[in-house]
């Protein structure tokens, strides 16, 4: 294993250029402490929106705009002024005129290269030979990896005028003859670098064979950070994100309640991830895994805490409940079929017209006659399940309903009583338990409630599983 670490800062982090200089990258260090890093950036907090389409609320972006082709001038005005708002956050990062110019004159090479490929495309394909659908994807790839390239070039001629040897590290293909394989494209770009006196500042974004916004869409920052700490053997993989991760989400039990979590496995990991509480895409978890490489996961805004450390290993020295997360607005989809007992294939059959929408399956429940699929989505898809299923199964009864589920969480879960710990909790706060569900594994228990009785739910738990325990230690600790 070498000596360095792969650090990836976030896009709000991003916009927050002198928390990244005075807290993640730290440019007081002693010459000595300051290289062995790479630094994998996102694009500005929004810019990928801008670029692609709201990741919330669907609104297209340049993409979004080109993709339905509803006008030939709409994508072209939106990539004007989103190169406007490139162009704004350069004016807020540099203050000397030469340092400015240099930073707009690379966004408006890039955009308007953009637009020129763009027109071009439109051109071709308007003979009828050539399909635009057939080319979308890249143009999705070629506009994602616009927003990385633009923050990592600021930063690293930010960070050149403070003194640091910093090397901008464009792994988006931009202008590239050669396609190469994902791995082979880290392999071949980190062997120019000498990590002991130079300091990769990356791109999030990677253009390869394989596609990383066909496979990922926007986890791929995530995916490339990972990459590069697998290829080049790093000794620890570092997010640094704007808070801890935490035993709760601060908001809804409040923050004097909630600490960081400290150490757990990548087996907690990837709960989180399912339940979209993400440490880390769980895809981008997968080689850190194989390669027993440690994640930490850090607070931009507290620098000198260690943050929480996730290995393959860790195990709780004695079985307890780490983190109280969950997902507040989740579809229980039931189907129920007297032709289904003694029949495991129609079982199967359900679960892959299910699968078909490729939606995230929180969950899944089944006994004799009946399945009940977790699903985090929106009405529209379960009404198209529901037709789908109904021309497969007439004989079939469906319903849904919109639920809660909330994880308890752990290294080790085997905790005597815990079940009747956890019901216990919420019956006092009269909150009803309508499914529940504890693994073998005893990393997460799964709780499903009332859509309305998320918050209270989460914070009832986290009080008695976590802060309760907590005091309790604490008294034995003091007693002794």
């Amino acid at each position: 294993m070498a000596l360095h670490t792969v650090e990836k800062i976030g896009g709000t982090s991003m916009n927050n250029y002198p928390a990244v200089r005075d807290n993640i990258v730290q440019i007081t260090r002693k010459p000595t402490d300051m290289y062995q890093r790479i630094f994998v950036v996102s694009a500005y907090g929004g810019l990928t929106n801008k670029l692609l389409e709201h990741k919330k609320n669907r609104e297209p972006g340049v993409y979004g705009l080109f993709a339905n082709n509803d006008s030939d001038w709409q994508w072209s005005e939106s990539l004007t002024d989103t190169a406007k708002a490139m162009r704004e956050i350069n004016a807020t990062l540099f203050t000397a005129p030469h340092l400015l110019k240099q930073a707009d004159q690379f966004i408006t090479e890039r955009m308007e290269g953009i637009r020129s490929c763009l027109l071009d495309l439109q051109r071709v394909c308007s003979y009828g030979h050539f399909q635009i659908n057939e080319h979308l994807a890249t143009v999705r790839e070629m506009l994602a990896g616009v927003g990385e390239a633009h923050s990592a070039f600021n930063t690293a001629l930010l960070l050149q005028v403070e003194g640091i040897n910093a090397r901008f590290v464009d792994l988006t293909g931009w202008r590239e003859p050669d396609n190469l394989d994902f791995a082979e494209k880290i392999a071949t770009v980190f062997a120019r670098y000498d990590l002991a006196s130079e300091m990769p500042i990356v791109t999030g974004y990677t253009q390869c064979k394989e596609g990383l916004m066909q496979t990922f869409d926007r986890g791929y920052s995530e995916i490339t950070f990972s990459k590069i700490a697998e290829v080049t053997d790093a000794r620890e993989a570092v997010i640094h994100k704007e808070y801890h991760l935490s035993t709760a989400d601060p908001m809804v039990v409040g923050e004097n309640n909630v600490h960081p979590i400290g150490r757990t496995n990548y087996d907690v990991a990837d709960q989180l991830s399912l339940i979209g509480m993400e440490a880390i895409h769980p895809k981008a978890a997968k080689g850190l895994r194989k390669k027993n490489i440690p994640l930490r996961i850090k607070n931009t805004f507290e620098p000198e805490h260690d943050g929480t450390l996730i290995t393959n290993d860790y195990k709780s020295e004695t079985p307890r409940v780490e983190i109280i997360a969950g997902i507040p607005n989740v579809y229980a989809f039931n189907v129920f079929d007297q032709d289904m007992v003694g029949e495991p294939k129609q079982l199967l059959e359900l679960q892959r017209l299910v699968q078909e929408f490729n939606v995230p399956l929180l969950a899944q429940e089944h006994n004799a006659n009946t399945v009940t699929f977790y699903l985090d989505t929106g009405l529209k898809v379960i009404k198209r399940i529901q037709a789908r299923i109904e021309r497969h199964f007439p004989h079939a009864k469906m319903n849904s309903r919109k639920v809660a589920m909330v994880s308890v969480i752990g290294s080790d879960l085997n905790v005597t009583g815990i079940l009747a710990r956890l019901s216990t909790s919420l019956a006092k706060k009269e909150i009803n338990i309508m499914a529940i569900y504890q693994s073998i594994r005893q990393v997460d228990v799964r709780i499903v409630v009332a859509e309305d009785h998320y918050e209270a739910a989460i914070a009832a738990l986290h009080y008695a599983l976590i802060e309760s325990e907590g005091s309790a230690t604490e008294k034995t600790l003091a007693t002794a």
